[in-house]
């Protein structure tokens, strides 16, 4: 049983609701009234607040903006059947944090404070929550060192914070994405496995030169020999070849994603072959050749399940037929929505319901 913690709020003088535009919703362009705030100073959290969004002032010397000591998430809450709002595997979220924070020689963040922060700011910010299959509310969690200090070392204190902000889809249509062999996302050893600012850093330059060639993303290979594939842009990647469900095994550099784990465990459920294993990037394109390969798709917060119509390599396009079709990429994905919605038995215990 988590303790509910007490909390201090803030709330806004006037909402930004009446000017929300429901039916453009950008993703990450629009945000909730309040915010949740919580230090971390001298070995413990203080004073756990939500004041109204805002921009938060810092010291041009706090560490963070020096060192990278950042990290985040990324969660969503949507409406059910019946207008309630539930939060997909929030603990989850919490998991993955404090491993990024372990990772990156950070504070972890009790259970206590997440919850109770996370469910007062939905209870307050309730109405943001949007109504619709594509719509839902996004929720960024986030840890940044704050200490002001030009030394290299692990800050002495950190600010976590959470915003939301009301979401329709990622992408619009499937994505053409190239395999490449020359850049790299992370390394075995190093924070791909961790959620962490940096990493996303790293991969913009690529993604840029890509986006160039006509490609919305880039498949990403393993640092070292560029033999074995690892994520598709900022998501996991899963192919269906020969009717079975194959993903990239963890292996270090790979981030665990929630979706990821959602999905493998849903298709299980549907009696779907599943295999997590290495996959070399010359057998994915063998299948592709021969036909072999039927479905290929990246998974994740924002986008759920983003289906590859292309996939380039070696200046060579292979084309996926009839992606519109992807059963087992639309039926996994119609299962997911409709547990987050509360369509259905919720029979994996995943929903955190706000009451």
């Amino acid at each position: 049983m988590i303790e509910e913690l007490k909390i201090y709020v803030e709330k806004v003088k006037e909402s930004k609701l009446a000017s929300l535009d429901r039916d453009q919703l950008n993703f990450g362009k629009q945000f909730s009234d309040h915010m949740f705030v919580v230090d971390y100073e001298q070995g413990e959290w203080k004073d756990p607040s939500i004041v109204p969004f805002r921009n938060i002032s810092l010291n041009p010397a706090t560490s963070f903006i020096h060192y990278g000591q950042s990290i985040f998430e990324g969660l969503k809450a949507h409406r059910g059947q019946n207008g309630e709002i539930l939060v997909f595997r929030p603990g989850m979220n919490l998991k993955r944090l404090n491993s990024s924070a372990n990772r990156l020689c950070m504070a972890e963040l009790p259970e206590d404070i997440y919850f109770s922060g996370l469910k007062e700011l939905l209870k307050l910010d309730k109405d943001w929550v949007p109504n619709g299959d594509d719509a839902s509310l996004y929720i960024r969690p986030f840890m940044f060192g704050t200490e002001p200090f030009l030394g290299v070392k692990a800050s002495d204190s950190y600010r976590f914070m959470i915003i939301t902000s009301p979401s329709g889809k990622y992408y619009s249509k499937p994505v053409r994405v190239k395999i490449e062999k020359g850049y790299v996302r992370a390394s075995r050893g190093g924070t791909g496995a961790a959620k962490a600012a940096g990493n996303y850093a790293a991969s913009l330059k690529p993604a840029q030169l890509a986006k160039a060639e006509g490609y919305d993303q880039l498949i990403w290979t393993d640092a070292q020999n560029h033999e074995l594939i690892e994520e598709a842009g900022t998501m996991n990647i899963m192919f269906v070849i020969g009717g079975k469900l194959i993903t990239p095994a963890l292996s270090g550099s790979i981030l665990p994603g929630i979706t990821r784990d959602s999905i493998l465990s849903l298709a299980r459920s549907f009696d779907i072959d599943v295999e997590e294993r290495p996959v070399r990037v010359d057998e994915l394109v063998k299948a592709a050749e021969n036909g072999a390969l039927s479905e290929a798709f990246g998974v994740g917060t924002a986008a759920t399940i983003s289906h590859i119509e292309t996939i380039a390599h070696d200046g060579i396009d292979y084309k996926l037929s009839h992606i519109e079709d992807a059963p087992i990429a639309n039926r996994i994905k119609k299962g997911l929505d409709d547990i987050k919605r509360g369509r259905v038995e919720d029979k994996f215990g995943w929903n955190l319901l706000i009451d």
